[in-house]
């Protein structure tokens, strides 16, 4: 076991790379907010057969915690990310300071989401996506990977991402990595460790309501939503935010009526903690 190299400025990890690329070596870009789980530890593995380095950002960006509460008590669990990314051979960890990633304080030029980045999570945390996607596109450009994992889990993310990439003409290949889940099904996730007992217990509804509606999609997207909102009643922990079911191509809702391919998006609040999940699905 080989521990990875530790950077910390954007000089040093682009000379890193340089020296990497004249070797002919691929590189492959895992971004993170830290406090890693097996979730992340299944891109560091899929990253490996996808190219010759790999490399993991670990950044808790500030920019996209629209509560400031968010940010302060958001793990930062350096030494403990490295360990773990150093038994799965990974080579090297950028870990840049909020100085180092924006030395005059937040970019005056960003990216925008547009419309979609408004909806769902953009409309319950405003700003989000347009820090994800600026802070992305640094990371991008800082390490100019051959390949970039993003988790399906974060599924409006992940077609945020994947947009930006096509419409700026950004020379990397977006890799979608499934999400991980718990035995009983509640996607992994780092803010899970802030649930109580009972909270957990609870959160198993969402995972549980999602399967429901992909059981009954054959139906159309009525059933789908109904068997969904018949699995979250009577779970009083679980405040819903939104239940949704979007089209993978453009990730607006789909219309009455619609039949093919679509995903079904939901997002909740356990006490302080919000937790999201989706799941594909076939609308009969």
């Amino acid at each position: 076991m080989s521990t990875p190299v530790v950077v910390d400025t954007v000089r040093g990890m682009r000379e890193a790379l340089a020296s990497e690329r004249a070797a002919g070596r691929t590189v492959a870009l895992t971004p993170t907010l830290g406090a890693l789980h097996e979730g992340h530890l299944a891109h560091v593995v899929r990253a490996a057969e996808l190219a010759d380095v790999r490399v993991v950002s670990i950044f808790v960006n500030p920019t996209q915690f629209t509560v400031p509460e968010d940010l302060e008590r958001y793990p930062r669990t350096l030494d403990s990310d490295v360990a773990q990314l150093a038994a799965r051979g990974v080579d090297y960890v950028f870990a840049p300071s909020v100085e180092e990633m924006y030395p005059s304080g937040p970019t005056e030029t960003k990216v925008t989401a547009g419309k979609v980045g408004t909806m769902y999570e953009g409309a319950s945390r405003p700003g989000h996506f347009d820090a994800v996607l600026t802070v992305v596109a640094k990371l991008l450009n800082i390490v100019q990977p051959d390949v970039a994992t993003f988790g399906q889990k974060d599924a409006q993310q992940l077609f945020l991402v994947r947009r930006m990439v096509a419409d700026l003409n950004l020379n990397v290949r977006v890799e979608a990595i499934e999400t991980v889940r718990e035995a009983d099904g509640l996607a992994l996730s780092s803010r899970n460790r802030f649930l109580g007992p009972k909270e957990r217990h609870a959160a198993r509804v969402l995972s549980a309501a999602l399967e429901a509606a992909a059981s009954a999609s054959d139906g159309g997207i009525d059933a789908a939503l109904a068997a969904a909102q018949g699995a979250l009643m009577g779970e009083n922990l679980v405040a819903l935010d939104y239940l949704k079911i979007v089209h993978p191509k453009t990730f607006v809702p789909v219309d009455d009526g619609y039949s093919g391919p679509a995903i079904a998006i939901v997002a909740a609040q356990l006490g302080d903690t919000r937790l999201i999940d989706n799941q594909s699905l076939y609308l009969g």
